[in-house]
């Protein structure tokens, strides 16, 4: 399948370069931009990628259109409500890097299969990416009353559009680990950790469950970070999960309304250095899962 990038920043570049290097079920049709002389737009020309600057208007006016089945948008959360209403006649299938969340959310290892008919899937968020498949593999063995994720990333690896859509990131991740994670309640909260070096992405899972088989929920854990890590090499758990009883008058038994186990798993992502550095791994699992659902959907479509 023939797919297109909005967005030359640097999500939609390590993108781009991996499909270039990827399998071959997608390859690079276009990447569009709006600034004529972005490092982006370059280096996609330099892949021998067709570019254009004029936004989604240029993407539509380019003669091979047509033979474009799907359309990547790496901008930002208000932009993507714009390019989808552009795209909406064309029929083409879009896959949302943004937290706009128009589309149904989809995580990989947990739903993608159910949403593969869709024509705007929305790849969450960084932390929602990390954190949803560790809370959908607990909510598979025990109720998940109340589930709260960290996710901590190197400053250095939050641009513009990061931290522009900063709160669309803690709204749309809270969804997600209800929507596809399973929790009856949901928060999520992001750390840009100013430290030198950059630190690597970490993410912190905590979920009030009700009294359960402990060795069952922490091997559920282990085979969905392994169905991660498939896609994700750099994705991995830095310890066992923890398990701990809490006391009735903690602050969380009362804020869950019931349950007494907190269930804490605590994760690392080192991304794959494609383009982005290593410590930028809070970037590389977005483009890793959207290119993931992308060859998901050449795999049970016809050879052109």
């Amino acid at each position: 399948m023939k797919a297109a990038v909005i967005g030359s920043g640097n999500i939609g570049t390590d993108l781009l370069i991996k499909i270039v290097r990827g399998s071959g079920a997608v390859t690079a049709a276009a990447m569009i931009g709006i600034d004529p002389d972005s490092e982006g737009l370059a280096r996609a020309r330099r892949l021998g990628v067709s570019t254009s600057a004029d936004g989604v208007q240029g993407l539509i006016a380019m003669d091979h259109f047509g033979y474009v089945d799907i359309v990547f948008d790496a901008t930002s959360a208000a932009a993507h409500h714009a390019n989808a209403a552009a795209l909406a006649p064309y029929g083409k299938t879009l896959i949302d890097l943004t937290p706009a969340a128009i589309g149904p959310y989809v995580v990989p290892p947990v739903n993608l299969d159910e949403h593969l008919d869709a024509r705007n899937v929305n790849m969450v968020t960084c932390g929602g990416q990390a954190t949803v498949p560790v809370v959908a593999a607990v909510s598979r063995v025990t109720p998940v009353h109340y589930a709260e994720i960290v996710a901590s990333i190197a400053s250095r690896s939050a641009g513009p559009g990061t931290r522009a859509n900063i709160d669309e990131f803690t709204e749309t991740t809270s969804r997600a680990l209800e929507q596809v994670g399973g929790a009856t309640r949901g928060k999520a909260i992001i750390v840009l950790n100013p430290a030198e070096p950059p630190l690597l992405m970490r993410d912190t899972v905590h979920c009030v469950t009700d009294d359960c088989d402990t060795a069952q929920v922490a091997a559920s854990v282990r085979e969905m970070t392994a169905a991660v890590a498939a896609y994700v090499p750099g994705y991995r758990l830095k310890q066992e999960p923890q398990f701990r009883t809490l006391a009735a008058d903690d602050p969380l038994v009362a804020l869950c309304g019931g349950g007494r186990l907190l269930v804490s798993v605590y994760l690392e992502v080192e991304g794959a250095a494609h383009y982005l550095p290593a410590y930028a791994g809070n970037l590389d699992i977005m483009t890793s899962a959207a290119l993931r659902t992308a060859e998901r959907l050449a795999e049970r479509s016809p050879a052109r």
